[in-house]
């Protein structure tokens, strides 16, 4: 059990031990500096002594796994060379793809473990053959990923749930999908859909199908120690940040020009005029209106971010044009469960390419948009929006759903 020291992992790990289930925890130590942080503390200390905590209240043993050199290396760097680019990244999508369901799993799967949980509103759930319709799993692990997904014989006749061939993929009779949580508004699934589909059998989301309410009612009727915990805000397992100053440890942003445009002609830019100077791009992102500051005329939106002249190109119209998008492409593509439609290379009625029509968001907790996707070429899809959509921003993911099933995502060029 991922034990991060708040309620969600917490309550979790008390309804596997409900469940018969034998507990472990792990306690990840990811970030251990304070520099560019909103609190001077170290939360990782905070975390850690509330998970040791549960975990003596619970009556199970907790393991701390030291991961900082990974998450520096994939997710900070990551974070860091994003904003440099211009781009708005993700790195809580980061977090889970490189350390919880990499890392962590990896872990867990060579200490003998049968099964990995977190405290995420998720759901994994197993289908039959004769239930699938628009969506089948795939087998969705590249070569050199030797340890994610790979099983040995002794683990595989010990798996409850799983029903598993040679190759780590499900039989033929069965498989396994993602679905979103039964708290619409809770629902983590936008973070985890780089979960590779061998993964599915061998993770647990033991309050995916409760409400963010009752999980709190339940932690103080069973009178765990950190039932009163505030949740966790912030980067992933670093916590409240200046923005501003995190970035400044490894960026030198340039000031330059805000620049007024608007779109009024169809859609076309008409009119431009410097009103200002800002910090550096790397601290704005698209549609953003907090900290646009102008002064008079505003509020003032982002609407473009121009690399080469360093100019941030604003707007005083929400419903200005230029803040619409109508399509994207994604890369790093992960299919959780591929669309039959789009796997189909006969079936095709748009020009000779697959496409398939499903929904998605392109932030957390954002509105479920009608999409069509079409594979362009290796690891690139274009998804076209079937109404515009406001404030797309280039680095954040973009999550698709057929129904309740999490389909998968990529990240927005």
């Amino acid at each position: 059990m991922a034990l991060s020291g708040g309620i969600d992992s917490a309550v979790s790990a008390w309804k596997l031990i409900q469940d018969g289930y034998e507990v472990e925890a792990a306690f990840m130590k990811n970030w251990s500096s304070t520099k560019g942080l909103k609190y001077d503390e170290c939360p990782w200390l905070v975390d850690r002594q509330d998970a040791l905590r549960v975990a003596a209240f619970l009556g199970i043993p907790m393991h701390t796994v030291n991961y900082e050199k990974e998450y520096e290396k994939n997710v900070l760097n990551y974070f860091f060379q994003e904003y440099k680019a211009g781009r708005t990244p993700n790195p809580d999508v980061m977090c889970n793809k490189e350390i919880k369901f990499k890392m962590l799993y990896n872990w867990a799967m060579k200490n003998g473990f049968d099964y990995v949980a977190t405290g995420h509103y998720a759901q994994v759930v197993e289908i039959k053959k004769a239930t699938r319709a628009k969506t089948s799993p795939v087998d969705n692990f590249s070569k050199n990923e030797k340890m994610v997904g790979k099983w040995s014989s002794a683990k595989k006749a010990s798996l409850k749930p799983a029903k598993f061939g040679a190759d780590g993929g499900a039989n033929e009779g069965s498989g396994f999908q993602l679905l979103r949580s039964a708290d619409n508004f809770k629902d983590q699934t936008y973070f985890i859909y780089n979960i590779r589909t061998p993964q599915l059998p061998h993770i647990l989301f033991p309050i995916g199908g409760m409400k963010k309410d009752e999980v709190k009612k339940l932690a103080k009727k069973i009178g765990l120690p950190n039932a009163d915990k505030k949740e966790s805000m912030g980067l992933c397992f670093v916590g409240k940040i200046r923005l501003k100053e995190f970035l400044d440890q490894k960026l030198k942003p340039k000031r330059g020009k805000i620049v007024a445009i608007s779109a009024k002609d169809g859609g076309r830019q008409v009119t431009t005029e410097v009103i200002g100077e800002h910090e550096g791009l790397a601290y704005y992102t698209i549609g953003q209106r907090q900290g646009v500051r102008v002064g008079a005329g505003g509020p003032w939106y982002v609407a473009r971010k121009d690399l080469k002249k360093n100019e941030l190109l604003v707007t005083n119209d929400p419903n200005d044009k230029l803040l619409e998008t109508t399509e994207v492409e994604i890369h790093s593509v992960n299919f959780i469960t591929t669309p039959l439609s789009l796997s189909n290379k006969k079936d095709s009625t748009s020009g000779g390419k697959p496409e398939a029509k499903l929904q998605a968001r392109f932030r957390h907790q954002g509105e479920l948009v009608p999409i069509t996707i079409q594979e362009l070429g290796k690891d690139l899809y274009l998804v076209k929006f079937k109404k515009p959509q406001q404030a797309v921003a280039s680095g954040q993911s973009l999550v698709m759903y057929d129904d309740k099933v999490c389909v998968g995502g990529g990240v927005i060029i």
